[in-house]
């Protein structure tokens, strides 16, 4: 998009001039709340209701405001999350970590294998894959992670968790799956350490859309779609399907809702992130009743 254009989005749009203006910090004195009510309602075309919320989406906001704890922050930092799951689940579902860094500049490219995946460790985006050591382009991944580094995610969806993780990089191990020739996404909902729901992410590193397949707790494909189309062809049911339940279900007691994702490689689970709020719960689902069926597995009633 050029310059013009993007101008003409900015005086047009009031989501994309709300968006810009939120990047660059401009709304950062704003409370929580009041944020929240004015992206809520450019985003999904409704008032957002704190009062008596009903949907997934309006409960996700209303669990940003109202469930804070310090654990949280532990969860979601990518390093530090690491030996958080290892103490439940166990070491060996964890991705190897192959450095930690406050800066790129430190990062020893040397001794890196040809393949490595590069993470910022406060945010979720701030990502860069190398399959080939040989033909990565360094000077691009700098700018990204640095660009990633100066940010608080916080701001951007005012999902508190975030707010006081510190500003690092991880350099994990390349992964993939042999069997699908990509790296699946297994992301399941728990709640209140039950499981109900997951999608497949599939297609991620590949040529036009990414595809998300929602399944209910016996495998049944749900008719639904958020954020992305479903798949032409689904996804297979993985062979470790109760194992990958069992360890989300270990992973998420006394949290009223999270969703656990995990990566299946050639057999083995390996743990991929926690996060507190899918989409930071601003994208509808369609049929929009799904957005009601998935908020009624929410209690808020246990939040003191």
């Amino acid at each position: 998009m050029n310059l013009i254009n993007c101008l003409k989005k900015f005086l047009k749009d009031p989501d994309a001039r709300f968006d810009y203006l939120s990047k660059i910090g401009v709304f950062n004195f704003m409370d929580d709340e009041k944020y929240l009510k004015k992206k809520y309602f450019l985003k999904m075309g409704r008032e957002l209701n704190l009062e008596k919320p009903v949907t997934f989406n309006e409960k996700m906001q209303w669990l940003k405001i109202h469930d804070r704890k310090d654990i949280y922050t532990t969860m979601v930092d990518k390093y530090e999350a690491k030996k958080y799951v290892a103490d439940r689940i166990g070491k060996e579902h964890i991705i190897p970590t192959l450095g930690l860094y406050n800066k790129f500049d430190d990062i020893d490219f040397d001794k890196l294998p040809s393949q490595f995946v590069i993470k910022c460790t406060h945010d979720s985006g701030g990502l860069v894959i190398c399959k080939d050591k040989n033909k990565f382009d360094r000077r691009l991944a700098k700018k990204k992670i640095k660009k990633s580094l100066r940010k608080n995610y916080y701001y951007t969806h005012r999902e508190w968790p975030y707010k006081n993780v510190k500003p690092r990089i991880i350099v994990e191990k390349y992964m993939e799956n042999k069997k699908d020739g990509e790296l699946r996404d297994y992301k399941l909902f728990c709640f209140d350490g039950k499981f109900k729901v997951m999608f497949i992410a599939t297609n991620r590193q590949g040529v036009g859309d990414t595809y998300f397949d929602f399944f209910d707790n016996k495998f049944k494909h749900l008719l639904f779609t958020n954020g992305h189309p479903n798949a032409p062809v689904l996804p297979h049911k993985p062979e470790n399907f109760d194992e990958m339940i069992d360890l989300a279900e270990k992973l998420s007691q006394n949290i009223p809702q999270v969703r656990v994702d995990f990566y299946d490689i050639d057999g083995k689970l390996y743990f991929g992130e926690m996060t507190f709020f899918h989409w930071s719960g601003f994208v509808p689902f369609e049929p929009e009743k799904w957005d009601k069926k998935l908020g009624d597995l929410i209690d808020l009633n246990k939040i003191v």
